[in-house]
């Protein structure tokens, strides 16, 4: 079984157990042609494995938010939105992108932990893709917009850690197209 495989499988696996359930580099790894003793050659403890787990998701996101914003048929309302699009889609198929680095946040509370802290960057790359496309409609107050936009995508996915429900996507899509909405009635002078 290919490290990408495993990687997947182990995604697949925080999303659906969570962290907390999550105790083992066995249950982790799943099925695989690899002795414990092997996939700790890799993988010393679950907690290697979850790391690197995490850092593959990112670098997937990473991966999409770059193929978004070069993206020129896309206006930067329809890039900002494009998340929510991408969310729905995974949540009907009960996959959950994003929410496990929320729910690392918590489980990992220590700031010098390194989950910890590729969760705080990974949240700290979706404001600054947020706060790049704001620039670029030159909106007023962009910082202040990506802190709404990012507080109302973070809602989305925590809640989504607990109730699992594509619905609760489309509130947020609702609630940012309201924001954007307000941001851009500001830019054009309808709100003065």
């Amino acid at each position: 079984m290919q490290r990408e495989q495993i990687l997947e499988h182990a995604l697949n696996v925080l999303e659906q157990s969570g962290l907390a359930a999550t105790t083992s580099l066995q249950q982790l790894a799943g099925e695989t042609d690899l002795s414990p003793q092997q996939l700790q050659r890799y993988w010393p403890d679950r907690d290697a494995l979850l790391y690197d787990a995490l850092r593959y998701h990112a670098q997937q996101i990473d991966s999409w938010r770059r193929q978004v914003q070069l993206n020129e048929h896309l206006t930067g309302a329809e890039k900002l939105l494009a998340r929510y699009e991408v969310l729905a889609e995974h949540v009907s198929k009960g996959r959950f992108p994003g929410c496990l680095f929320i729910a690392a946040c918590s489980f990992y509370p220590q700031p010098d932990q390194p989950v910890h802290q590729l969760a705080e960057q990974q949240k700290r790359a979706s404001w600054q893709f947020t706060h790049e496309i704001l620039v670029n409609l030159e909106l007023d107050n962009p910082p202040m917009v990506a802190d709404q936009m990012e507080l109302i995508l973070e809602g989305c996915l925590s809640k989504l850690l607990v109730k699992r429900n594509v619905h609760d996507v489309a509130m947020a899509r609702h609630l940012a197209e309201d924001v954007l909405s307000i941001a851009l009635c500001r830019k054009n002078g309808a709100l003065s």
